[in-house]
């Protein structure tokens, strides 16, 4: 049984590039979904990882299980739905940053209904990974994911949680009632500052460690190009992040999610985890798309044997 299980929703990603020639937009087809990249970051990583989720009998729905194939990514806990399609979405580019636009109503994610929960493949596994987008996409989602989380605190198994707010999917009201419930049952919590600050009104990055902390024993926040901080009841220690040639920060705080959790899983302390983490997702950002720039564990150690102690 895989270390790692991630849970969620993936989805076929159509990504803006620049102008062609006759000033077309072109787009790059790929691969999305914030756990699912979480999945490959770890398993690029050396982890052990499985997937839970549903995707159509489509196109997209292939795509993603020989992807998932190719990378090592356990499917025994994927379900495949005739009844209902992989969801999709576009990413733009502006001077602003990157932006989603995303086709999922209806998708076979979002049916996912607490009574599929695999419970068997949860109580074998290590640590149990899920997101806001992961309750945010439906009801049913967002109860079978409570039910997840359930079943792996009963087992003593370790549950990792990313708020990645999407407010396209729920008002703020409720994204911070069920994402703080979920986050107060879980052992390692991975906001950003910014959902944090949507979600709490704090901006001062230890006073929203702090807000964290009381639900939660670890918290990672990541902080964009102030890097990441790590705190935990007892300290708290600041990682800067690392400059690269960035072209694109698609799934750059799933990378780092999927490598911190890879190397926690192989017994590094969460400040040694985080740097390894902070690299990665810092190399994510180098290419195009979600999941083409994930990097694998020897270009990781590569950057942070080049950076300064």
């Amino acid at each position: 049984m895989p270390d790692l299980l991630c849970m969620g929703e993936p989805m076929l990603e159509f990504n803006q590039q620049p102008p062609g020639a006759d000033g077309r937009m072109l787009y790059l087809e790929g691969h999305g979904g914030d756990t699912s990249n979480a999945a490959i970051a770890a398993a690029r990583s050396g982890a052990s990882v499985g997937y839970v989720t549903a995707v159509g009998r489509d196109g997209p729905g292939d795509s993603f299980m020989a992807l998932w194939a190719r990378e090592g990514v356990d499917t025994a806990t994927v379900i495949r739905r005739a009844e209902a399609p992989t969801g999709i979405y576009f990413v733009s580019h502006d001077a602003a940053g990157h932006h989603f636009t995303f086709y999922r109503s209806g998708s076979a994610a979002a049916r996912y209904l607490p009574e599929e929960v695999p419970e068997d493949a949860i109580r074998a596994t290590r640590v149990l990974h899920l997101s806001g987008i992961s309750q945010a996409i439906s009801e049913s989602a967002c109860d079978a994911a409570f039910r997840a989380i359930g079943i792996a605190r009963a087992a003593g198994v370790r549950v990792s949680y990313d708020t990645n707010l999407r407010l396209r999917l729920w008002p703020t009201a409720r994204a911070a009632a069920v994402i703080h419930a979920a986050i107060g049952m879980a052992d390692i919590a991975l906001p950003s500052l910014d959902d944090a600050t949507t979600l709490t009104g704090l901006t001062n990055p230890d006073s929203v460690a702090d807000y964290y902390l009381r639900l939660c024993p670890l918290v990672l926040l990541k902080c964009g190009a102030a890097g990441c901080l790590v705190a935990t009841r007892d300290r708290r220690t600041r990682i800067p992040a690392h400059r690269v040639a960035s072209v694109d920060a698609t799934g750059a705080g799933d990378t780092f999610a999927g490598a911190f959790l890879a190397r926690l899983l192989t017994g590094d302390a969460p400040e040694e985890a985080a740097r390894y983490a902070n690299a990665a997702a810092a190399l994510s950002t180098t290419g195009y798309g979600a999941v083409a720039p994930i990097p694998r564990a020897e270009q990781v150690r590569a950057l942070l044997a080049a950076t300064p102690a």
